[in-house]
């Protein structure tokens, strides 16, 4: 049935979502109700005028907040030149210049190049493309509570069976997945090493894995840290045995951790990063950055896209990196979380049922168990909670394998006042969903 244009309805979010209901697939989740008509930093105005503070950041897409004016700017300038000429038929100068630019960004002393697609999960495929091309294997070790993204190969990387697994299989075969470090769940970094070793033992020869990936920052897993030590004995393990080490920054890259990538934290460097989501502002482009030697393994035309690495795309990334530098992102993002870190912590303080405020830089999250028992992990109440901020005017998401983990991806451009405001709706919201 076509709508008649002539006809006028009043736009609300009941209207809007009566009508995504009836041409939309019911896999296609929708967090909450709401339709946004417009938005501003870490702020958005619903269709119905009513303004949301967003601790989301459409996913960790929006470091640099909504719509933010040099961004615009860049992607308003490039419309004027070409938006679309497809880079393996009629290159352009804007992706050669990103190229440069996010390699002299990323960790290690050793010749590197770039090149870009459209997703995340485009990124962590072609990673393992270039892993499989370069070594002749075939496997691939991943981690539990690991997301990698929605394509076949990403779900089979993907360390978690609902709902991004479920009903979806069979999967690509030669992927394995160890222990991801986590205390809080009794699994130690010996543990998780234990792990993997188990895999070459029981699984997979060594000599037949082509690469380790993990996140530095579990994302959809929980905001699990991976400790320094950690991925230093990956390195080792890898070294050892001529595995390539995948560095999945797709959630954790364009400083949210408080370092342009977290990998830079470790002390030691991956051999190839996978990023996407902020690092152009809300404008699709993904990059898989890494050694030279690795990244010319495939043959000319194994690697590339239609869309891949968008004029406008380009654009907008190259304007994001002068954010960063010109307003000192990097270091308002470490201020940032700690000002979040130590809100959530007094919260914590009068709630047992918050047992863990944990994060990097301003990638900040609070576990919640029922009456602080780590046995009980607490998914209901994380719901309600999650249902009582948007009621107060703030947007929450949830995570964890669990589903009781709640995290922050506010903008790092939020104002100290915008993010007060957020955390006092959030211990409303926990007051209230706690009855």
């Amino acid at each position: 049935m076509h709508r008649d244009p002539n006809l006028t309805e009043a736009k609300t979010n009941a209207t809007l979502m009566a009508r995504r209901r009836a041409a939309l697939p019911a896999g296609l989740g929708q967090t909450y109700e709401v339709f946004a008509e417009r938005a501003e930093n870490a702020e958005i105005w619903d269709v119905e005028g009513r303004r949301y503070i967003d601790f989301a950041g459409g996913i960790a897409v929006l470091n640099t907040g909504h719509r933010h004016p040099k961004i615009v700017e860049a992607v308003k300038a490039q419309l004027d030149h070409y938006h679309h000429t497809c880079f393996q038929v009629v290159a352009y100068e804007p992706y050669v210049e990103l190229a440069e630019r996010l390699i002299a960004k990323a960790p290690g002393n050793f010749p590197k190049k770039a090149y870009f697609l459209s997703t995340g999960a485009e990124a962590v495929e072609n990673a393992v493309k270039i892993a499989r091309a370069a070594t002749k294997r075939q496997a691939v070790i991943a981690f539990g509570g690991g997301f990698h993204g929605r394509t076949l190969l990403g779900m089979a990387l993907t360390g978690k069976v609902a709902p991004y697994k479920a009903g979806f299989g069979p999967f690509p075969a030669e992927i394995y997945h160890a222990e991801f470090p986590n205390p809080l769940h009794g699994v130690s970094v010996a543990d998780a090493l234990r792990s993997v070793e188990h895999i070459f033992k029981y699984d997979v020869e060594a000599e037949r894995v082509a690469a380790i990936i993990l996140e530095p920052v579990q994302g959809e897993g929980g905001f699990y840290v991976a400790p320094p030590e950690f991925a230093q004995a990956l390195r080792a393990l890898c070294d050892k045995h001529g595995i390539v080490l995948i560095a999945d920054e797709v959630q954790t890259g364009a400083g949210r951790t408080g370092t342009w990538l977290a990998c830079e934290q470790w002390g030691v460097a991956p051999d190839l990063i996978t990023m996407a989501k902020s690092m152009a502002g809300g404008f699709p482009l993904s990059a898989v950055i890494g050694k030279a030697e690795l990244m010319d393994k495939p043959l000319p035309g194994g690697l590339g896209g239609t869309y891949a690495g968008s004029p406008l795309a380009c654009a907008a990334a190259l304007a994001v990196l002068d954010v960063f530098e010109e307003e000192k992102l990097l270091e308002r993002s470490n201020t940032v979380g700690e000002r979040l870190m130590d809100g959530l912590r007094a919260m914590a303080a009068q709630h047992v049922e918050i047992q863990d405020v944990r994060g990097l830089g301003s990638m900040i999250a609070i576990e919640l168990f029922e009456d602080g028992d780590h046995s009980k992990p607490a998914a209901e109440l994380t719901k309600r909670m999650c249902a009582e901020a948007l009621k107060r005017g703030l947007v929450l998401l949830s995570c964890g394998v669990y589903a009781n983990v709640i995290r922050i991806l506010v903008p790092i451009t939020a104002s100290d006042a915008l993010l007060d405001e957020g955390l006092a709706i959030m211990a409303e919201a926990l007051k209230a969903a706690k009855g």
